[in-house]
C-alpha cells in the first residue's frame, strides 16, 4: 500500500502528510529571479525541483495553480534597504532603460528554463506590474500599527510586530541575537527605529531610474513586499506551498510571513514552506557575490572556467535531481559526467520499452504471481521515494533497480514468460511516465547532423570512386527521403535542401 505524499515543512520542522486547503486544488508559489543578469546553475535548482513537484501533484490528480514571480524592481544591492536597484545599476552601466535590461534577461531566463525541461508557471507576475497591490498591502500594515513612515519611506516595525507575534519563527532566529549582530550605528539607515526594521517603500532619490507615485512619496516598493502582495492576489490569503532557495529563508521569507501576519490577511501565507538547498563549487556556496557561479549559458556551451566541457540541459536537470532537494550538491566535472551517464542510462531504458515482447511460440508460465509482485514492488519503490518528501534521489535509485530488471528481460526475452502481460505493461508505462512526465527528462539528439551528413557524403564519394553505382543510388535515395539532394560539382561534392 502506497503511503501518501509527505513534505518537509520548514515552518514546523517536520515532515507532514500533504493535505491541500481546498482539495483537489493546490496553490503553489515559487520565488523567481531578479532579472538583471544571466541565471546560474544554483538559480535553476528551485525551478527544477518545484517543476517536478508540480508535475507529480498533477499526476496524483490535483489541479495545480503554480505561480512564479519575476522581480524587476525593488531588489537593491546586497539584498539591503540602501544602495542602487540591481536592474537600475545594470541599465545605467549599459545606458539602457531598466525595463530593457529586465526584458532581455527575463527572455533568457525563460529560454533556459525551457531547455532544462521546466514547464512554464500558470501565472508569472512581475513586481512592476503589481505596484497597486503592494501599496494596498503596505497601507494595511500601517493601519494595523506595524509600520511607520519617515521622510517618504515606510519601514516595517519589527519590535512592535514581535511584541505580539514571533519574528524569526521560520528561520528559528531570536530577535535579541539578531540585534546583537548589528552595529550600534545604522550607517545609511538613520531613518529606521530598529536595525531589524526593513523597508516596505523607499522614497526615490532624483537619480533613481524606477519610481511610482504612492501616498508617502514618489518611490518604489521594498524587495520583500512584492511576493506577499502577488501570492495573495493569485493564491489567496492562505495557500498550500511556498518554495524557494535556502538562502531566501532569512530575511526574505521571514519578512514575507511578518508582512502577511501584519496585514489584513493575518496569515503565514503558506501552510507548507519548502526550501531547496544550495549548489556548491568545491564545497563553497555558488553565488554571484563570490564569483564562483556557473551560468546556465556557460554550462550548456562549455565557456566557463569551472568546468572543462559543456553539458547538455537534460544532463544538468538529472544532476539537479540526483540529490534530495534539501541536501547540498557539489558541482564538478566528475559529478556532471556521472550525471550524464545516469541520464543516458534512463534514456536507453526508454528505448527498450517497446522491444520487450515475448518471442513468438514462447509459453507464458501458468503462475506469474511472483514475477508480477516483484515488478509491482520495484515500481512502488519509485513512488515511495517521491512520496517521501519528493526524494528524487531515492526515486531515481528505484528507477535504476526497475531498469535493471527490464534490461534482464531484454537480454533474455524468454524471461518475459515469468510475468503477465498486464504487469509488464503497467511497469513499462510507469517507467515512461515517471521518467518523462514526472522527472521531466526528455531524450536529446546526441548526433551532430552536419557531421553525419559529411560522413555520408564521404561514403557517397567512395562509392562513386569504386563505381559501386547501386550504393550511389541508395545513398542518393536515402538523402532525398530526408529532403536533401546531392550535387556533383567540378569542385567536389556538395548538398542542398530539395526545393
Amino acid at each position: 500500500m502506497q503511503h501518501p505524499l509527505s513534505l518537509y515543512n520548514t515552518l514546523t520542522r517536520r515532515k507532514e502528510t500533504f493535505e491541500p486547503l481546498h482539495s483537489p486544488f493546490v496553490g503553489m508559489y515559487l520565488c523567481g529571479p531578479t532579472v538583471y543578469n544571466d541565471a546560474h546553475l544554483g538559480n535553476a535548482r528551485g525551478p527544477v525541483v518545484f517543476d517536478v513537484l508540480g508535475r507529480y501533484l498533477r499526476h496524483l490528480g490535483y489541479t495545480v495553480r503554480y505561480v512564479r514571480n519575476i522581480t524587476d524592481v525593488g531588489h537593491l544591492e546586497n539584498d539591503a534597504d540602501e544602495g542602487e536597484d540591481k536592474i537600475s545599476r545594470m541599465a545605467r552601466a549599459a545606458r539602457l532603460e531598466p525595463m530593457q535590461v529586465a526584458e532581455y534577461y527575463a527572455h533568457r531566463y525563460h529560454r533556459h528554463m525551457e531547455l532544462l525541461g521546466c514547464l512554464p508557471p500558470d501565472i508569472e507576475p512581475r513586481a512592476s506590474g503589481h505596484i497597486t497591490e503592494q501599496i494596498q498591502l503596505i497601507e494595511e500594515i500601517i493601519s494595523n500599527g506595524f509600520a511607520y513612515e519617515v521622510n517618504g519611506s515606510v519601514y516595517f516595525d519589527v519590535p512592535a510586530y514581535n511584541a505580539r507575534h514571533h519574528y524569526g519563527k521560520l528561520s528559528n532566529r531570536v530577535t535579541d541575537e539578531l540585534l546583537a549582530g548589528t552595529r550600534d550605528n545604522l550607517a545609511g539607515q538613520e531613518e529606521k527605529r530598529s536595525p531589524l526594521d526593513f523597508a516596505l517603500w523607499k522614497k526615490a532619490a532624483p537619480s533613481h531610474l524606477m519610481h511610482w507615485p504612492a501616498p508617502w512619496s514618489e518611490g518604489f516598493p521594498g524587495w520583500h513586499v512584492e511576493c506577499s502582495a502577488m501570492s495573495r492576489k493569485y493564491l489567496g490569503d492562505t495557500f498550500d506551498i511556498h518554495g524557494g532557495g535556502l538562502d531566501l529563508m532569512f530575511p526574505h521569507h521571514e519578512c514575507e510571513i511578518a508582512q502577511s501576519q501584519a496585514s489584513h490577511s493575518h496569515s503565514d501565507e503558506a501552510r507548507v514552506w519548502m526550501h531547496n538547498n544550495m549548489i556548491t563549487v568545491n564545497g563553497a556556496k555558488m553565488s554571484k557575490s563570490l564569483g564562483n557561479f556557473i551560468t546556465i549559458t556557460e554550462l550548456l556551451e562549455g565557456t566557463g572556467t569551472t568546468l572543462t566541457q559543456a553539458y547538455s540541459a537534460m544532463t544538468s536537470r538529472f544532476f539537479l535531481l540526483q540529490a534530495h532537494y534539501r541536501s547540498p550538491v557539489d558541482v564538478s566535472d566528475e559529478a556532471m559526467q556521472a550525471a550524464r551517464k545516469g541520464y543516458r542510462k534512463l534514456m536507453n531504458g526508454l528505448r527498450l520499452l517497446d522491444k520487450l515482447r515475448l518471442p513468438e511460440g514462447t509459453d507464458r508460465a501458468a503462475d506469474t504471481s511472483a514475477g508480477d509482485a516483484e515488478l509491482q514492488k520495484l515500481v512502488a519503490d519509485v513512488f515511495g521515494g517521491l512520496n517521501d518528501d519528493l526524494n528524487t534521489a531515492r526515486a531515481i535509485a528505484g528507477l535504476f533497480n526497475l531498469l535493471r530488471k527490464l534490461n534482464g528481460f531484454y537480454a533474455n526475452l524468454t524471461l518475459l514468460g515469468m510475468v503477465s502481460e498486464a504487469a509488464l505493461a503497467e511497469a513499462t508505462a510507469a517507467y515512461r511516465m515517471l521518467v518523462v512526465d514526472v522527472l521531466g527528462l526528455q531524450d536529446e539528439p546526441r548526433a551532430n547532423a552536419e557531421a553525419l551528413l559529411a560522413l555520408t557524403l564521404e561514403f557517397y564519394q567512395e562509392a562513386k570512386t569504386t563505381k559501386d553505382y547501386d550504393k550511389v543510388d541508395q545513398i542518393r535515395a536515402a538523402l532525398k527521403g530526408q529532403g536533401i539532394i546531392i550535387k556533383d560539382l567540378k569542385t567536389g561534392i556538395d548538398w542542398a535542401y530539395e526545393e
